[in-house]
């Protein structure tokens, strides 16, 4: 992974000063999960009139935070949560939407704020569609105009979920936390009911058990690492080719390594196989393998489109199938069921040069997802998909430094993202309190400007 020296002099009394009289980029560092921690570290605000303000500003005091309606002026705080749930008109936005204004300023160094309101899609009414779709547009805008790494998302719920469903909680806690270090301008659904909120919150994938493909190094052991840090058992797979750094990987996190090319028709079974010999349980599957053949299309050939759709789909439909059909990886009734996490890439979102077969393959993935969600919830289980903008790894190193700094600054953070990053987000899709959510794709982006 290359280091971003750019980044580092902005954040030097110097480079601060120097940068910001030039109008330069000011990439924050940024605040990321630590065990441990608070998931804020001051004041929150809560802004709204509706019952569910009240219900949220309860469960924040239930985590021991400091919640405000109103703050002093000057006064920094660490997240504002604007409730705009009632909201049935696109004029109801105002008075909500002007009290976010007032305390906006005051949002400190990689401060948090969250919008919650409901499914716009569900709304017949051509005005209550309107004005949720309104707060939409807001949100995305409001995390354009944050600062020292600050973010900005929403949080949408199904027209009649209960705000204390336990996969709100889950919600806003990661939106809230250093695990969503670069997460902006995202929109987190929640649908339904299920999921069940952890006794420990620094562990909630104790007991699990957690298969990585991809694992050997990168985004893949960057993955398997968190899923370990929170208490998951770890099964690392990649192929034969990179045994040493699978097994080194499998050694860090205490888990077990699995040489295994995805693309074999029988991958998913010998993963099932592997899971039920040594550990007699599956309960997340991360899939993660990847490769890029980049070409331009006019120049593209069958070995290269081939490849790329092969392992970056074919393999994951082939392998979701032998997982649903085995009993090994379906939760008996009344838990919090199997987990599936993807990772798509903004690519698939918005396109690239020269990756028509990457971008085919990504999107696909996204569609993936999005259609076996049934499956999974008559299973009790989920599926979602995250989408990696910038990533600093060692392929982006091996970029040309012009392309690769440019890169790096075309999101709202300024700043390439770290595969811990994206690993604390597949960490969050797979734990229990992620239940209500599912078919969902996350981008992890720092908010891109390429794509939604």
């Amino acid at each position: 992974m290359s280091r971003d020296t750019y980044t580092e002099f902005v954040n030097t009394s110097v480079g601060k000063r120097l940068t910001k009289a030039l109008g330069l980029p000011q990439p924050a560092r940024l605040r990321r999960h630590r065990p441990g921690e608070a998931v804020v570290r001051g004041p929150v605000v809560v802004v709204g009139t509706s019952s569910a303000s009240d219900e949220i500003a309860a469960l924040l005091l239930g985590w021991g935070l400091d919640v405000r309606r109103h703050v002093e002026p000057r006064e920094r705080v660490s997240a504002v949560i604007a409730c705009f749930d009632a909201v049935t008109t696109p004029a109801d936005l105002s008075e909500t939407v002007l009290g976010l204004g007032r305390v906006l300023k005051q949002v400190g160094p990689s401060g948090r704020v969250i919008t919650l309101y409901r499914r716009p899609e569900t709304a017949v009414d051509p005005a209550v569609r309107a004005a949720r779709k309104g707060v939409e547009g807001l949100t995305r805008s409001v995390a354009h105009e944050m600062r020292a790494g600050a973010t900005a998302n929403g949080l949408i719920l199904a027209e009649d979920l209960d705000v204390a469903a336990p996969s709100v909680a889950g919600g806003l806690r990661f939106l809230l936390s250093g695990r969503s270090a670069f997460v902006s301008g995202q929109l987190l659904t929640v649908d339904s009911v299920n999921g069940t909120l952890p006794q420990d919150w620094d562990r909630p994938l104790q007991g699990q058990v957690a298969v990585v493909t991809g694992a050997a190094r990168g985004i893949g052991a960057s993955i398997a690492e968190v899923l370990h840090r929170d208490g998951a058992r770890i099964i690392a797979v990649d192929v034969p080719a990179a045994g040493e750094q699978l097994a080194a990987t499998a050694n860090r996190v205490a888990g077990t390594a699995l040489q295994l090319d995805i693309t074999a028709e029988d991958a998913g079974e010998r993963i099932l196989s592997h899971a039920r010999q040594h550990h007699g349980r599956l309960d997340i599957v991360v899939h993660n393998a990847g490769i890029t053949r980049d070409k331009l299309l006019g120049n593209m050939d069958a070995g290269r489109w081939d490849s790329v759709i092969a392992v970056n789909i074919e393999a994951q439909l082939r392998m979701n199938r032998a997982l649903l059909a085995d009993e090994l990886f379906n939760r008996p009734e009344g838990s919090s069921g199997p987990r599936i996490v993807s990772l798509a890439s903004t690519s698939g979102i918005a396109g690239n040069r020269g990756q028509t077969n990457y971008a085919a393959s990504k999107a696909g993935v996204i569609g993936m997802v999005a259609a076996t969600s049934a499956q999974l919830e008559a299973r009790h289980g989920t599926i979602n998909a995250v989408a990696p903008g910038f990533i600093e790894t060692e392929m982006t190193a091996r970029m040309p430094f012009a392309t690769r700094e440019v890169a790096r600054r075309l999101n709202s953070l300024n700043q390439g993202g770290r595969p811990v990053d994206v690993a604390e987000s597949v960490a969050y899709l797979a734990s229990p309190a992620a239940g209500g959510t599912s078919g969902l794709t996350l981008r992890v982006c720092g908010q891109n400007l390429i794509g939604a």
